[in-house]
């Protein structure tokens, strides 16, 4: 296996994680609100700003994002404690609750569907299951 190969072969399992973690709910959702909300899951009550810096997104863009993903539930402000003037976001329970129940999901029925024969699916199973064993701490 060469370097693209390992590339390409990341890009393929991240879009079949990807088929499984999202729903119809976040396929209404911009790429870029996508990039919104799961940086606020890694960091909870982080202002507009701090999404700005480490997405670099412009201020607009994140401010514009934010304000629907409230209005859809999916991200929850509050005053910051140490200065009222700044809001802090999380990402709802609503939301959060949602993306574990579909992150729990076995991944053997996307496997099945991106590898038709069975017994091939069930080896690219056993695979990835060594594979996470050897390289996920």
């Amino acid at each position: 296996m060469d370097g693209v190969q390992l590339l390409r072969l990341g890009k393929r399992l991240t879009d079949l994680g990807r088929a499984m973690v999202t729903d119809a709910a976040s396929a209404h959702l911009t790429a870029g609100e996508l990039a919104v909300v799961s940086d606020v899951y890694r960091h909870p009550a982080t202002s507009v700003q701090e999404i700005r810096a480490r997405t670099g997104f412009a201020q607009s863009h994140v401010s514009v994002s934010v304000a629907r993903l409230r209005e859809g539930g999916l991200l929850d402000a509050a005053a910051d404690p140490a200065d009222g003037r700044r809001t802090l976001l999380t990402v709802s329970d609503r939301a959060r609750n949602a993306v574990r129940a579909r992150a729990a999901q076995p991944a053997e029925p996307v496997i099945a569907k991106a590898v038709p024969d069975p017994d091939q699916a069930r080896r690219v199973t056993e695979l990835l299951d060594e594979l996470a064993a050897l390289l996920l701490p």
